[in-house]
């Protein structure tokens, strides 16, 4: 992989991660890096559950895989933000 691409897939994900963190309601105490962490993995399982189903590549935006994306994203928020508990940073609860 090219440093292009590692910073394609930064903002890719850090675009991903914020849009899923987006649709969940409340708030989220997970971090900036967490949450570009979540969003490129969700963008990697989002094109490839979208290559599975059968959505074909087009020449602008895929705006089926932008979905899959955003919703894998906002899952995987949910489920950091649940399993991380609310913890702050000073170990006091």
């Amino acid at each position: 992989m090219t440093v292009a691409g590692i910073i394609t897939a930064i903002v890719i994900g850090a675009i991903v991660g914020m849009l899923g963190r987006l649709v969940l309601p409340g708030r989220q105490p997970i971090g900036v890096l967490l949450t570009v962490g979540v969003g490129i993995l969700a963008a990697l399982l989002g094109t490839a559950l979208a290559q599975e189903v059968g959505v074909s590549v087009t020449d602008g935006v895929d705006w089926i895989e932008l979905a899959f994306q955003i919703g894998l994203a906002a899952v995987g928020v949910g489920l950091v933000s649940a399993v991380r508990g609310g913890r702050s940073r000073s170990g006091r609860y």
